[in-house]
């Protein structure tokens, strides 16, 4: 039971540590997006058209290889669970970078390509 017990705070203090290290981007700067693709499974890729987001955070030029279009500027969605569900492919819209401990959520594994750096955001109201 103390091993137990011992191996339960060793865990804690662990996955606690980690936390800490994670790199957090956060940004009170409000940016305009577009969802160029809304792929199956809450696959989305999403193109900056305003401000100025560190180029680190996303992709300069991506091609989706199913269609073999060519995208400038894009990012995967890193939170699909709370993305708003009123936003469809085609909509221009305005976010901030928000990659505070998101909600866990359950999507399907369905594959579509999306590019390979992922952005935490949170849709403002316009």
């Amino acid at each position: 039971m103390r091993l137990f017990i011992l191996l339960s705070l060793i865990t804690t203090l662990f996955l606690s540590a980690s936390d800490c290290s994670k790199k957090k981007v956060s940004s009170s700067e409000q940016y305009k997006g577009k969802l160029e693709i809304a792929g199956i499974c809450m696959n989305y890729t999403i193109r900056v058209l305003e401000g100025n987001v560190d180029t680190s955070l996303m992709e300069a030029r991506w091609t989706d290889e199913t269609t073999k279009k060519a995208y400038t500027n894009v990012f995967r969605l890193g939170n699909p669970c709370e993305f708003s569900s009123t936003i469809k492919q085609g909509d221009e819209f305005y976010f901030k970078i928000d990659s505070s401990k998101s909600n866990p959520c359950t999507v399907c594994m369905a594959y579509y390509p999306t590019p390979n750096k992922a952005v935490s955001i949170k849709v403002l109201d316009k």
